[in-house]
């Protein structure tokens, strides 16, 4: 795997890409705690790459939210990204003989599902001997329940949410494939929540399910899952890259474990575009010592996700905490809040789908909830300044995806629309 050490990265990056130029003209110190946290917004308006692109490929990555970016590697950088995310595939729940359907999104430069494929032919056959199907997120859902039968397909990998609807459709028909069996998912693209993990336990109870990895296309390979990881738990591959988790509000360098702090990301693997003290848009805790060799995190939810409804801030993970304890009696709830602005006021939107949800009770219920979760939104609401909180409880294929990756959009602001 083609690799430098961070100090040829930091020498490279201030020699040749302007933005790092003016990020570290006052630095003098090779020290990676002494450099500046790169500041996305500025980076993405900057110009990062060192070079004109030789040769390699290039993608488009923060399509859930935000204007598109582009992300650019060399043809052996994105061999060294693949073969670093092949090797840490083998160290989780694959065997030999496993035979892989690869159900992420491929299309408008979207790299997940070409990314995965090169990760697992990456896989070394002295560890991992597998065959990978081909059938990419957007196939018809009957079609792919097909095509996972006949050619007996055990492992599906993909994103969680669209992977759980599909599954849904064959538990509605489940008699018109009768020799379907999936024994392992695979799952990246967003979290996978505990409800999520039981519905898909009720339609295959001796399923193994795991991360298939945690990275992005933006920064690069953030963790790998091994078979004594637990759900959000992954562990860094220090051959590929250096994790740091520094605290949200000093950026002091977090070392003990189980203290929660803000994922930095800095890629020893890239040149042409390089990522050095990156924000990955993550929170987590370190679960072992200092110094442990590929020493492991857990994820703790986004960094810097929230909606603003007037002037309360409405945290995702929190609040869909609260409606899935509120629904609890349901499964396989999927939520997403959508904001919305008229008579000059705001109005947030809860859109849930699940199984067994209540109708004539599930909206009342989560108002109440969401008031006791949130005294503020009282507040605010009684000062008339943001309409009341609306609850829609909806089919699965009424919530609102990302039409190129799959992924369920988490928040959706309408009111500039």
């Amino acid at each position: 795997m083609q690799k430098w050490t961070l100090k040829e990265i930091v020498a490279h990056a201030k020699a040749h890409s302007p933005y790092y130029r003016e990020l570290y003209k006052n630095v003098q110190s090779d020290k990676l705690s002494d450099l500046p946290i790169t500041d996305q917004g500025e980076f993405w308006k900057s110009r990062v790459v060192t070079e004109e692109q030789p040769d390699g490929i290039v993608f488009k990555s923060g399509g859930s939210t935000g204007a598109p970016k582009y992300s650019y590697f060399t043809h052996q950088e994105w061999i060294a990204y693949t073969e670093s995310f092949g090797w840490g595939m083998s160290e989780g729940i694959l065997d030999h003989g496993d035979r892989v359907g690869n159900l992420f999104y491929v299309g408008d430069l979207y790299a997940s599902f070409l990314f995965i494929k090169d990760s697992l032919q990456f896989i070394p056959s002295s560890k991992k001997r597998i065959t990978q199907y081909p059938i990419a997120g957007q196939t018809d859902h009957v079609q792919i329940l097909k095509i996972i039968e006949e050619f007996n397909i055990n492992t599906i990998v993909g994103v969680p949410s669209a992977i759980l609807t599909m599954l849904e459709k064959y538990s509605e028909n489940n008699s018109k494939f009768p020799n379907l069996k999936v024994e392992k998912l695979l799952f990246g693209g967003e979290a996978l929540y505990d409800d999520q993990h039981l519905a898909l336990k009720k339609i295959f109870p001796e399923i193994q399910i795991s991360s298939i990895g945690c990275a992005s296309v933006d920064g690069g390979m953030i963790g790998y899952s091994s078979r004594d990881c637990a759900n959000n738990e992954h562990r860094v591959y220090d051959e590929a890259s250096i994790i740091e988790i520094v605290d949200p509000d000093t950026n002091e360098v977090i070392t003990e474990k189980n203290r929660v702090g803000k994922v930095l990301l800095t890629n020893l693997t890239r040149k042409l575009m390089p990522i050095i003290r990156y924000p990955a848009g993550d929170m987590a805790m370190w679960l072992e010592d200092a110094n442990t060799p590929n020493r492991k995190f857990k994820l703790q939810g986004r960094s810097e996700e929230a909606a603003r409804l007037g002037t309360l801030s409405v945290y995702f993970e929190d609040t869909r905490d609260m409606v899935t304890k509120t629904l609890k009696e349901s499964s396989g709830i999927q939520f997403q809040m959508i904001l919305n602005h008229y008579d000059h006021k705001d109005e947030l939107v809860f859109k849930v789908a699940g199984n067994g949800i209540d109708k004539s009770t599930a909206q009342v219920r989560l108002v109440d909830a969401f008031s006791k979760e949130k005294p503020g939104y009282m507040d605010i609401l009684k000062k008339n300044l943001i309409h009341p909180l609306k609850i829609e409880i909806v089919e699965q294929r009424e919530l609102d995806a990302n039409a190129r990756t799959g992924k369920l959009k988490r928040i959706i602001d309408q009111r500039l629309k």
